[in-house]
Parts: structure tokens; sequence; C-alpha cells
């Protein structure tokens, strides 16, 4: 008998669709009184069973004057019947990491009314380029200036056998430079830019003003501006950058500049020019270098962005390119403060500072010349970019080497 009966079991069994299992699953309850009865399905947690208790409600602390709660501070000890002490919070008179509590924002001595837009290192512009060309009030001009051209094609910047030393540069970054079987992205980006400026820096015998320069790392820049009704912000850790005691020559004459003055900026109307900027209530307005004012070396040179390693967000080539565009910009502005003051107009000196992004393979080249800082206004002269964008290095590298009749290719 129970072995036909297992038969017919084992026949319907596929008719049962399992949602309907899961649905007679759910928590089937039988009020008697005050008791809760669940039906227990061994094909499901437990934890459906359960009943959700209510939420409770604070008490509500009510003093009233001339009637004092007899409580048990004075014991020590909890006592049935007597009400729970009240203790004033104890503020103790050194900093204890640990047991640090901070205060409300709008209770900061740093908090003000009128908010602030900050561009960070991590900050991801929508709009790109074209964002970050409207908050610098800036024309792009497509393709490097011709005086950097000028440069490459001079032969005395020139020295022997360059493509065999930047092939053994790459090589370096992407075999020999690890024990791993592949390099992280972050291992060999870092190591191909060292490699590479230490190439520039073997020209130092017949160019001896790269002995007028010197590298930082993680200096943290500050620079603060009005754009419109509003106020911005760039800071933060940004790059390597390269300090120099004499500054960059301007790439754009007079002339150049005063026609910048007929340009109409772009905008991408109806989104907002300030989206995907960090918001902030408080804030200190400072403009700073990051530098000491007897710095030897006041001038920023050229910053160097790595794609991978500098932040946990991996941007995109687009919004790269918007962040080298607001550090070069922010660089230039805090140097211009520090001569000239706070105070907006037209630069009879422009600043002119050099970005080089790269992940390892493709490079992107900037060019920022700082001509005025009255930021304010759409109308007036505007600020100049030259950028050279998506320059590959090289198309292919063997990260890991071929062995061939005992003969190792690379």
């Amino acid at each position: 008998m129970f072995k036909e009966t297992a038969k017919r079991f084992k026949a319907t069994a596929p008719l049962l669709l399992q949602s309907a299992l899961f649905r007679q699953a759910r928590i089937s309850t039988i009020r008697v009184g005050n008791s809760v009865h669940g039906h227990r399905y061994f094909n499901v947690s437990c934890i459906l069973n359960a009943k959700v208790l209510p939420r409770k409600k604070p008490r509500v602390k009510v003093d009233i004057p001339g009637l004092e709660r007899i409580t048990y501070a004075d014991r020590m000890h909890f006592v049935p019947g007597l009400a729970k002490p009240f203790f004033p919070v104890w503020e103790r008179d050194w900093n204890d990491p640990s047991h640090f509590y901070s205060s409300k924002l709008e209770e900061m001595p740093l908090h003000k009314e009128k908010q602030c837009f900050i561009f960070s290192q991590s900050t991801n512009p929508l709009e790109g380029v074209r964002q970050a060309l409207w908050l610098t009030k800036s024309n792009l001009t497509k393709g490097l200036p011709d005086q950097v051209l000028s440069l490459v094609n001079n032969k005395a910047n020139q020295m022997e056998n360059l493509d065999d030393r930047v092939q053994n540069a790459i090589r370096h970054a992407c075999l020999w430079d690890t024990t791993e079987e592949e390099p992280s992205r972050e291992k060999y980006c870092g190591t191909l830019v060292r490699n590479l400026l230490h190439l520039c820096g073997s020209l130092q015998a017949t160019h001896p003003g790269l002995g007028r320069r010197i590298f930082a790392e993680k200096y943290s820049l500050a620079a603060t501006w009005s754009r419109g009704d509003e106020l911005f912000q760039v800071r933060g850790k940004n790059g390597l950058l390269l300090n120099s005691m004499d500054p960059l020559p301007v790439v754009a004459g007079k002339e150049e500049i005063q026609n910048t003055a007929d340009h109409i900026l772009e905008t991408f109307y109806p989104i907002s020019p300030t989206i995907d900027l960090q918001r902030v209530h408080v804030y200190k307005e400072l403009s700073h270098t990051g530098f000491k004012d007897d710095y030897p070396y006041p001038h920023a040179h050229t910053l160097f962005i790595l794609r991978a390693g500098d932040t946990l967000v991996n941007l995109p080539p687009e919004q790269l390119r918007a962040k080298m565009i607001m550090f070069a910009f922010g660089n230039a502005l805090t140097r211009a403060q520090t001569l000239h003051g706070t105070k907006a107009g037209v630069l009879e000196e422009p600043i002119v500072v050099q970005s080089v992004a790269t992940d390892g393979q493709m490079f992107q080249f900037v060019v920022f010349q700082l001509n005025t800082t009255d930021l304010q206004p759409d109308e007036g002269v505007k600020n100049m970019v030259w950028i050279d964008e998506d320059q590959l290095l090289y198309d292919s590298a063997i990260v890991c080497p071929v062995l061939k009749r005992k003969v190792v290719h690379v």
C-alpha cells in the first residue's frame, strides 16, 4: 500500500508549482485570545514565523517644578521602586579620539549660510570638459600650441637612441619591475611615468634649466573663486607636481587674449553647471598653493595625474581631462592670488600651467593659460585651454615573457 502511494506521489510531484509552495509558506496566524500560532514549513526558514514586535515609543521625561524624583543616585546601585538618576554629560579636559562627538553643522564655527561647491580628486563631472570650461571661464583650442610643438621638432631637445630608451622604460614598467604574473595598473603606471621623467632629466647636461625644477608629491591645494552667484573651490591632493624657480613663458599674446572677449561660453541647459560637485555649508574661503611663502620653487610647471592609483574612482577620459583643467586652473589661480591679491581683474602677465595624465598607455595633454581672475561674469576676457587627447604611447606590450628555444623573447 505504501509503495503504491509513493509511486503516485512521485508522479504528481512535478505538477506542483514552486510559486504555490512559497505562497503557502507565508505566515498564517490564528488568533485565540492573546496567543499567535503559526504553521511551520520545513522548506523555508523559521524566521517567517516570527512575530514582529511593535517599535517602542520613547518615553518623554516631564520635569514638574517643585516635584523632584527620588532616585537611587546616592546609593550607587539599582533599587526597585526608585527612579533612574540622570547624570550630566561628562566633558573631558583632553582630546580622546575614541570618545569624540561632533557638534551639529549649524553650531560649527566655519558654518555659513551660503553654500559652496567643491571640485576634488574624486569628482566625476557629468559634462566633462564643457563643464570645466564653464567653471573656469575658458576658451578651448584643440591641439597643443605652436610653442610647445616647436620644442619637439628642435634637434637640441632630442637624445640618441630615443626609441630604444623609451621601449626599455616600457619593458621595465610592464615586465621587469614586478614578481607577479601580471603587474597591476597602479604599479606599472607610476613606474612608467617616473622612467620617462628620468629620461627627460638625463638632458640636464645640455639644458641646465632642468636643475631649477623639483618634484612635489602629495601636496594639498586650495583655490576659491566666485562664478555667477555661486562660490566654488578646488582643493585636495592632486598628483605629482613639477615646480620651477622660473615661470612658464606665455603661450598666447595680448592680441589673442583680447580676442577671447568675443567668445561666447557654451552652456548645457537644462543641466546645472554645479552637477556632481560636492555641496557644503561648512568651509573656509582659502586660497593656498600648498607650499610656504619662502618656498624656492614657487611656480607650478607641470602637473602629472595618474588615472590609476590616485583615487578609488577610475574616471573616464572625458572626465579625466576635466580634472586636468580644474587642477591646472587651481594651481594658476592660487599663484595669481598670491602675487596680486584677491582683487579680480585681467592679469598683465598671464600664468601658464601644464598638465599630463595617463593610464599607462594613453596620454592626455593640457596647457592652461590664466588671463583673468574676474571669473564672476560671462563677459570679458576669457582664459585659454589647449588639449591634445588620446595619444597612444604604444599599441600593446607583452606582460609575460615568452620562452622559445631557451631564449626569452619580450
